[in-house]
């Protein structure tokens, strides 16, 4: 059966393992020209049900399998009477196997099949049948060519399988991808399509399992889990009988001169997740504001690491970073915390000055980079970090012994031991200053109320993006602390307290 959006299945495979499960089913007994049969009729029925009234159809085919179904789509177009063309950007002689018999289909029942050229004209509903899931590196010509034409020409896009140009593994760009209004994928789900560049070309996602069975994924591993409302980890319930001793008490270490604002939104953001105490060790000159913001508070102006040491040995868990700086101040705090036996959140300039190796990182941390500050992390560049987003999440992971949460689109946590989930939810609004301060007090809090670290991070940046994908409906303008009562409100629909 097609499943969109949240009924997806939970697990992501890279290209390699999509080849296993591809040769089990067929070792299995499905012939592979059936298992194209199959995709080309998911295909077809998740096209019609886009554009019911569409009556054209456009393939750009390649010379591999992806080009197969391409074929068998345009037969079943054909066979409902639709004008159908198939452009042949891959020379059809070079088709093998499965997709040469699926050619020869499409040649019996009369679709019309023209050698593509940049002056071929595209008319209807564009079905991109060029490029699958083996692609590793750029797309080269004539695909890129091609590539170009179906994007410059408004016309709306279905992808067979994975928009051609996309790594299936990473999700990066090749080059140039196409840019899919509908994706019809198979099988196993992609990696590929949740996270780096994917958001950009895949549009709305179907699947289809083509009949496989549970004993298909048996053995094969997964790549990565893919987060969602159903498979989310959980703070334990509230019972009647608590009080904020049992849930808690977070420290949040930051806010040098100019850069108060940071720290005041982790500690709100923290405050409203439900931990259970807060304080505050910032620039005695933003106390007032800190009293005025969030009075339920305990704000301490803080000069110099000394006056941390009695305030270290009271709370459970430190946030350090928001608002930082990098001087000699911000230097001599993150000193003080790195030397705290705790569950600690680190962001921010604690991870600039972590990638300058002034401090070594304690046990039981989560990190929370962007591919900039990751790639400090790393010693290598953005480029690079976003080329393969969770080969870099995982390569943190086991460098700093922590978990990371590997911000951006399709943002992804890793753990020390090869676990990796993803979260692709989010809104292009939340591209805003502020966000990550939320995130951070919103993972100390969750790790204060007793969460292990890597679930603690899997709920939090679920939340942080379902919130900022609830609230970014409004449009541009998203503000950071629009996301703390939108937090609020899902994390009692999560974690509802007892009543």
């Amino acid at each position: 059966m097609p499943q969109t959006k949240d009924e997806l299945p939970d697990a992501l495979y890279g290209a390699a393992q999509l080849r296993a499960l591809d040769a089990r089913l067929i070792a299995a007994g499905t012939q592979g020209f059936e298992l194209m049969q199959r995709a080309a009729r998911a295909t077809w029925r998740a096209l019609v049900r886009q554009w019911p009234s569409a009556n054209e159809l456009t393939v750009l085919a390649g010379h591999g399998n992806n080009a197969g179904d391409g074929y068998l789509v345009a037969v079943l177009a054909r066979r409902a009477g639709w004008q159908v063309r198939v452009l042949a950007v891959g020379d059809p002689r070079r088709l093998q196997g499965d997709a040469a018999l699926a050619h020869t289909e499409a040649l019996a029942e009369g679709v019309a099949v023209q050698g593509w050229s940049d002056q071929s004209e595209l008319r209807g509903v564009v079905l991109d049948a060029l490029l699958g899931t083996g692609l590793s590196g750029e797309v080269r010509e004539p695909y890129s060519a091609a590539i170009k034409t179906i994007n410059a020409s408004g016309l709306s896009v279905t992808a067979v399988d994975i928009p051609s140009g996309l790594c299936a593994d990473t999700g990066r760009e090749l080059g140039v991808a196409v840019r899919a209004d509908l994706t019809v994928t198979f099988i196993g789900l992609k990696a590929g399509l949740f996270t780096g560049d994917a958001a950009d070309h895949v549009g709305e996602l179907v699947f289809n399992d083509l009949q496989a069975t549970a004993e298909t994924y048996s053995d094969i591993p997964v790549r990565a889990r893919r987060l969602n409302a159903a498979n989310l980890p959980r703070p334990a319930a509230r019972p009647p009988t608590s009080h904020k001793g049992r849930f808690g008490h977070v420290l949040l270490i930051g806010g040098d001169h100019g850069l108060g604002g940071a720290i005041l939104l982790s500690t709100e953001s923290a405050l409203r997740s439900g931990a259970g105490m807060v304080s505050l060790a910032t620039r005695p000159e933003h106390v007032p504001a800190a009293l005025s913001r969030v009075p339920e508070a305990m704000a301490l102006g803080t000069s110099s690491a000394n006056q941390l040491m009695g305030l270290l040995e009271k709370v459970s868990v430190l946030v350090v970073g928001p608002g930082l700086g990098q001087a000699g101040w911000g230097r001599s705090l993150l000193s003080a915390a790195a030397n705290a036996p705790l569950p600690q959140v680190w962001d921010a300039d604690a991870l600039n000055l972590l990638a300058g190796g002034f401090v070594r990182l304690p046990k039981d941390c989560v990190i929370t980079p962007h591919p900039g500050e990751a790639a400090r992390l790393l010693g290598g560049s953005t480029a690079q970090v976003q080329a393969d987003r969770p080969a870099a999440a995982m390569a943190l992971s086991k460098k700093y012994s922590a978990v990371v949460v590997l911000k951006g689109a399709g943002s992804l946590i890793a753990h020390p031991d090869g676990r990796l989930a993803l979260c692709h939810q989010g809104h292009p609004a939340m591209a805003a200053a502020g966000l990550g301060d939320v995130l951070a007090g919103l993972l100390g809090a969750l790790l204060a109320q007793g969460m292990e670290p890597f679930d603690a991070a899997c709920l939090a940046v679920w939340l942080h993006a379902n919130a900022g994908e609830q609230q970014g409906k409004l449009g541009r303008g998203l503000a950071a602390s629009d996301l703390i009562p939108a937090i609020r409100q899902l994390l009692e629909e999560q974690a509802p307290c007892l009543k």
